[in-house]
Formats: C-alpha cells, structure tokens, sequence
C-alpha cells in the first residue's frame, strides 16, 4: 500500500504555542490530521506532524512523506546513524535533543518504509500551504 504523507509544524514563539498539520492521500482519497502543544518548539511540532500521520496507518505501508523541515528529513537521513553509533550524543558530543520524539519516528520507519522528502516551504506548495494552514488553526483552537 502506497501513502503520500505531506507534513507541517508551526510555533507562535519558539519555544511558545505551537500546532502541526498533515494531510495523507490514499487511492484518492485525503485525511487531515492536526494538534497542537501549549508550550513546545517549531521543530518538535514538525516531528510531531511526521509521527501522528506514520502512527494513523492501521498497516505497514510504503510512504512519501513530504516536509519542509530539514531538520527532519536531515535527521532521519543523515544523523540519525552517527546518533546511534555514539549513543543518542551528536556530533559535539552532546545529548541529542527531541530524543524522544527521534526514537519515536525510528520505530514507525520500522514498521512502514518512509521515503523523506524535503521541500521549501511557504513556495506555493498546495498540500504543505494546506498543512501551514492546519497547523496554524490548530494554534488557535488553544
């Protein structure tokens, strides 16, 4: 089974409110998925958007996430085997930050096969202008 994920995470302050939108296309047909966190990071509502779509699919799939966040595509495919080889420290030798959230995307990239793809964001993108939109009404329902 193939899924598009399209992901999106936004924060009014960072740290400060911040919310995530997602949108999942399936054999024609679309999901959108939001949340929010009263106090959390730009970043981790990014990683946040990735989780909830990965952890909505009721079976293993084969997936296309796309974000605008290089943190977490960067993450998931180019740090995250020195993070493990040096025990969660990164490259200055310090404790990775979001770790919990990194442990929780490396178990759903163990369930379903995830293909991360980066694009700019805010460059008229329809689905990732749609998850902007989700995330930031998520914001504002707090």
């Amino acid at each position: 089974m193939k899924v598009e994920i399209f992901c999106d995470g936004a924060c009014s302050g960072n740290p400060g409110p911040g919310g995530f939108g997602c949108v999942l296309r399936f054999g024609g047909k679309e999901k959108e998925l939001s949340g929010s966190d009263p106090h959390t990071t730009n970043n981790r509502m990014e990683m946040m958007a990735a989780i909830t779509a990965l952890e909505s699919l009721k079976r293993p799939c084969e997936v296309v996430l796309t974000t605008d966040s290089q943190y977490l595509v960067k993450g998931m495919t180019e740090w995250m085997d020195g993070w493990l080889k040096r025990g969660w420290k990164n490259s200055k030798k310090e404790a990775v930050l979001n770790r919990d959230l990194w442990e929780r995307l490396l178990e759903l990239t163990r369930v379903h096969r995830v293909q991360w793809v980066w694009i700019r964001g805010h460059n008229g993108h329809a689905e990732n202008e749609r998850c902007d939109e989700l995330a930031r009404q998520a914001i504002n329902r707090m």
